[in-house]
């Protein structure tokens, strides 16, 4: 499928829960377009099929200039603004129901700003590149951070510190030994998003 985007269509992709469907969609953002990031990284795919057996609609899209979506890269702000669109989409799509977003690495970033602009009900933030890109405020709703101690990329003593010092509740989860891609732990990151979105998803009126 397509999202109209600012810069023209983007390419996405919606999958639906086999059973135990709820009133949810999320959203994925999908890390930075520049160094490879696309909608079928296997960080981001991890976290669409999770939401997706928790019994959410999952949206995942490719930013602007990736894949089939029109367009250059942004610089940040209009992969920001397209995931805006994206948002705005999966509203649509889903009228009344609870509105979610998550992504890994810039795609956190992005989607933890997009949640101060848009009435996102929850956050979830894997290995977010805090250093790397402007995140000026913190979610407004609960909110999922989940970091790797041997991330390579992402200091996970700059996350924990950032977390800190957000006001909001936060809820952090940090895994030893496992670096920014999740390699050979991408079960036990499954099983961190289940464990902590379980409860929240299973409260959503069933679809």
């Amino acid at each position: 499928m397509a999202v109209s985007g600012p810069a023209g269509p983007l390419e996405a992709l919606l999958e639906e829960p086999v059973e135990g469907a709820r009133a949810g969609i999320a959203v994925v953002c999908h890390p930075h377009p520049l160094h490879g990031g696309t909608m079928q990284n296997k960080v981001a795919h991890t976290l669409a099929r999770t939401l997706c057996s928790l019994g959410l609609a999952a949206l995942r899209f490719n930013f602007r200039g990736v894949g089939a979506s029109a367009g250059s890269y942004g610089g940040g702000t209009g992969e920001f603004e397209d995931a805006l669109a994206v948002l705005d989409q999966a509203a649509q799509l889903r009228a009344g129901s609870a509105l979610w977003i998550a992504g890994f690495s810039f795609g956190g970033c992005v989607a933890m700003r997009a949640s101060l602009e848009r009435p996102v009900q929850r956050v979830i933030a894997v290995a977010p590149a805090i250093e790397h890109c402007e995140v000026s405020g913190s979610p407004r709703c609960p909110w999922l951070l989940v970091q790797g101690l041997q991330d390579e990329l992402v200091d996970s003593r700059a996350v924990r510190a950032w977390a800190g010092d957000r006001r909001e509740a936060v809820q952090l989860v940090e895994l030893p030994g496992v670096d920014h891609y999740f390699h050979g732990r991408l079960n036990e990151l499954r099983g961190v998003l289940e464990e902590a979105l379980g409860a929240a998803a299973r409260a959503l009126p069933v679809r």
